[in-house]
């Protein structure tokens, strides 16, 4: 599996990290991964066919270049607007009781919340046929550019926050090619970092609770997703472990297909700009919130999973509060 990953020295240069079978060397002629796959669009060629042609330089200690914080999140743009930020939910199984409880609840003829009835409706449609289109799932918009940061930088939420929560998954990385078509350069490990006490107040008020930064994991997994991702999910406070939990993820542990995802998502003209980068979320079924969990500045979220090489780290912070105006002009 060929992993891609974006560096900055020292001295601002920017260059790519091809990562396989326990090696790492910068990539020649690409400073940026957006670049590298608007390259592999024009030349009709995957980015593995790409970085081969090429060719390599010296090697890379991802370890010690994750330590110097010389890794980047693996996608950005020169105007952060240019890049959606996206996500579905209600597209993990989750665990089997959870699971057991729904469908009794069915079963029995009582009345369904409308997230159930989601979750049900992609138990049943969320994997269709190859050529057929399955039951949409739930979506959300999370931001742009700006809300995107890497590993070691703050998750900050707002001052209005009432909770700043992780939500370990994967994410998918996308360029609209020069024709309106959806390219995935790659799957990355992601915090997508919600306000869950907003959520759970009103359902109605996902929309709010979504509107936060997100985490990238620093290597971008080129080619197929394994269907059978397996990590893990910490807080540490004050240097020891306050919670941890194993997640699935993969379409394995999935009601719903990637393609049944991205086809929901890219249907709509306007996420088919050409030029744009869509980071996707694909939602999780594992929260240190159901368990009870209240975080609190300075608490660090871990997530690690393989086949990423390097977990994702980023402590907890509250912005300031800004005196926000509306001017009549």
């Amino acid at each position: 599996m060929v992993r891609l990953l974006q560096h900055r020295s020292s001295d601002g240069t920017r260059r790519v990290i091809a990562a396989a079978d326990g090696e790492a060397r910068f990539v020649r002629a690409f400073s940026d991964v957006r670049t590298m796959a608007a390259a592999a669009i024009a030349r009709g060629i995957g980015l593995a066919a790409l970085a081969e042609d090429a060719g390599f330089d010296e090697a890379v200690d991802l370890s010690a270049a994750a330590a110097a914080g010389e890794l980047l999140a693996p996608i950005d743009h020169l105007d952060p607007a240019h890049i959606v930020v996206t996500g579905t939910g209600l597209t993990h199984l989750g665990s089997a009781e959870g699971r057991d409880k729904m469908h009794r609840a069915a079963a029995s003829g009582e009345k369904l919340t409308d997230s159930m009835r989601m979750f049900l409706e992609g138990l049943e449609g969320g994997k269709p046929a190859p050529g057929a289109v399955g039951q949409q799932p739930e979506w959300f918009y999370k931001g742009d550019g700006a809300h995107l940061v890497g590993t070691g930088a703050p998750l900050t939420m707002p001052a209005f926050a009432q909770d700043g929560g992780e939500e370990p998954e994967l994410a998918g990385i996308y360029l609209i090619g020069p024709d309106g078509t959806p390219h995935r350069i790659g799957f990355c490990l992601a915090n997508e970092f919600s306000d869950h006490m907003t959520e759970r107040h009103n359902y109605l008020w996902l929309a709010h609770s979504k509107l936060r930064p997100a985490a990238l994991g620093p290597e971008l997994l080129v080619g197929d997703l394994p269907a059978d991702v397996r990590g893990s999910s910490r807080i540490v406070r004050d240097g020891a472990v306050l919670w941890e939990k194993p997640f699935l993820t993969g379409e394995a542990n999935m009601s719903h297909s990637i393609a049944n995802l991205e086809h929901h998502h890219f249907k709509y003209a306007a996420f088919r700009r050409p030029g744009d980068v869509h980071v996707h979320f694909f939602g999780t079924a594992t929260l240190s919130f159901s368990d009870g969990i209240a975080t609190q500045p300075g608490d660090v979220f871990e997530i690690e999973a393989a086949p990423f090489a390097l977990p994702l780290r980023n402590p907890l912070a509250r912005a300031e509060a800004d005196a926000v105006t509306v001017r009549a002009l």
